[in-house]
């Protein structure tokens, strides 16, 4: 399916990020991974006060995929190729630590509240 769905109600759009693991994750020392970890978490609380990012999370279970997803977030700025630049930005994806894809997300209009991302702002 491509393109808006076809509703008879309201759709509010968001940034879906999607993080993966990164083609150099296993090859990196353990302290690599451990730096680029925290610089990861940095620059996402970085978005987070910057309103870019609402929310963001990891992903834990099984998964279809060889390499599942094992991080998720949600970012509303109007622009896949946006939050595709900031999360491409990432210390850990440009090291190759982690992957990220940005897809659109829609819902019905009103269903998701961020109140730990407005009490930020």
């Amino acid at each position: 399916m491509t393109g808006t769905p076809q509703v008879d109600f309201a759709l509010d759009t968001y940034e879906c990020i999607v993080l993966y693991p990164g083609p150099s994750g296993r090859a990196l020392p353990e302290e690599t991974v451990q730096r680029l970890q925290a610089e990861h978490q940095e620059h996402m609380q970085a978005l987070l006060r910057r309103g870019i990012i609402l929310i963001d999370g990891s992903v834990d279970g099984p998964a279809r995929e060889p390499d599942p997803p094992i991080g998720f977030g949600l970012a509303r700025t109007g622009s896949v190729d946006d939050v595709r630049t900031v999360m491409e930005a990432d210390p850990a994806v440009q090291a190759g630590l982690y992957r990220v894809d940005v897809l659109t997300f829609l819902c019905p209009a009103g269903s998701l509240e961020f109140p730990l991302a407005e009490a930020q702002r």
